[in-house]
């Protein structure tokens, strides 16, 4: 069963630091089976939706997703990312 990994980002503070994470996060993701679906800021909002970056990865399985996280070119990127963003990661199986 598919499952997503969703990002929020509730705010950006370093746009330097954010590149070099979006710059070693992608290919590290995509390395390990993750297929982008969707990525940036919203085009609407409804209800209590938040103007926030969202990024929408895709992978085979919940363990899939995990297992991309725990990576070590995942983690680089984590480690370059640093303080640079406030955001919330989400694992979700699909339906």
């Amino acid at each position: 069963m598919p499952a997503y990994w969703i990002s929020s980002y509730r705010a950006i503070t370093d746009a330097e630091k954010m590149a070099a994470y979006a710059a070693l996060s992608v290919p590290a993701l995509t390395a390990a089976g993750g297929r982008f679906l969707a990525r940036g800021l919203p085009e609407q909002v409804y209800e209590a939706g938040l103007h926030e970056r969202a990024v929408l990865i895709e992978f085979d399985s919940v363990e899939a997703a995990r297992a991309a996280h725990d990576t070590p070119a995942y983690q680089e990127a984590l480690a370059a990312l640093g303080d640079g963003a406030e955001r919330d990661i989400r694992i979700v199986p699909g339906a």
